[in-house]
Formats: C-alpha cells, sequence, structure tokens
C-alpha cells in the first residue's frame, strides 16, 4: 500500500507521514525530495510553483510511486499534492490511498511561525490554500489534535490499527 499524506505547506505531512511510517515498519518518503534544484530555490524565496514547475516533480513522483507498487513495497508519502489534477497523476492504482490532512490557516500559519529549518515557509501558505482542491476520495483528518492522535485515527480508518 501506498500512503500519501497530502495538505498544504504546515499542515503536517511529515511529521505525521514519519510517525506514521515508523508505526508501521514502512518505507518514508518526502516528496519535497523529488523536486529539481530550481524549485526548492524559487520555494524558498517565497514564490508559489505553478503547474509547469510542478510537471517534472510529478513525473518523478509517479515513477517512484509505480516502482514501490512492482517492488511490492508499502510506503507512506509526505506530498503535498494540492490539485485534483496531481493526485491523478498520483494514483497509478488501488494500491495507492489518500489521506487529507485539512486544517485552518490560522492554525496552520502559527505552526510555520514556529518552525525552523525548513525552506517552505509562510509567505507561501495563501498560494496553497487557493491551490488547494480539496479531496473527495480521501480519508480527512482535521489536524488539531497531536500527531499521535492524528495517526491513531488514520491507522483506524484505514484498517491498518
Amino acid at each position: 500500500m501506498i500512503v500519501i499524506v497530502m495538505g498544504v505547506v504546515g499542515a503536517g505531512k511529515t511529521t505525521v507521514g514519519r510517525l506514521l511510517s515508523e508505526q508501521l515498519g514502512w518505507k518514508f518518503a518526502d516528496a519535497d525530495d523529488f523536486h529539481p534544484p530550481s524549485n526548492v530555490e524559487r520555494i524558498r524565496q517565497g514564490s508559489s510553483l505553478n503547474d509547469d514547475d510542478r510537471k517534472p516533480w510529478l513525473e518523478r513522483l509517479r515513477n517512484a510511486i509505480t516502482d514501490w507498487i512492482a517492488g511490492g513495497r508499502n510506503v507512506v508519502l509526505a506530498c503535498s499534492a494540492l490539485k485534483r489534477s496531481y493526485r491523478q497523476e498520483l494514483a497509478v492504482g488501488p494500491e495507492v490511498r489518500l489521506v487529507y490532512l485539512k486544517g485552518s490557516a490560522d492554525l496552520i500559519a502559527e505552526r510555520l511561525r514556529s518552525r525552523q529549518g525548513h525552506f517552505a515557509g509562510e509567505q507561501i501558505l495563501a498560494g496553497q490554500f487557493a491551490d488547494l482542491e480539496e479531496p473527495e476520495a480521501a480519508v480527512t483528518v482535521e489536524i488539531a489534535s497531536t500527531p499521535q492522535q492524528i495517526v491513531a485515527e488514520i491507522r483506524k480508518r484505514l484498517g491498518l490499527a
């Protein structure tokens, strides 16, 4: 199974994804690591990416997901997957399950202000919310809880308890 933990910057994708993968004994991957350096630099400078910027990133992610499935790997992938078209690109088969970390802009902005050492900050949050097309077919979890509570809810709802 490939579990894509999605949401806007600061929603907790990496924190929740890592904890979920640790509890399950699965591989963890962060979609940020699939960005070309030019994208990382744009984000670091506070610029939002457009669909053209994201195209090679999505291709790399799709290839990785396809390889993981072919190899019988279980993986938790932290990935923004903001738009329906992006999720369609990544949903290469029934093995891919989507978890949406949902939270208010105020809560996420507060978290971003206290975050250290990440190239994406509060300055791109408004653009991410503008791009966000909330998924219909996803396990949706509110992020006001602790990471441990969020992971417990995800495991329960995906039948991985």
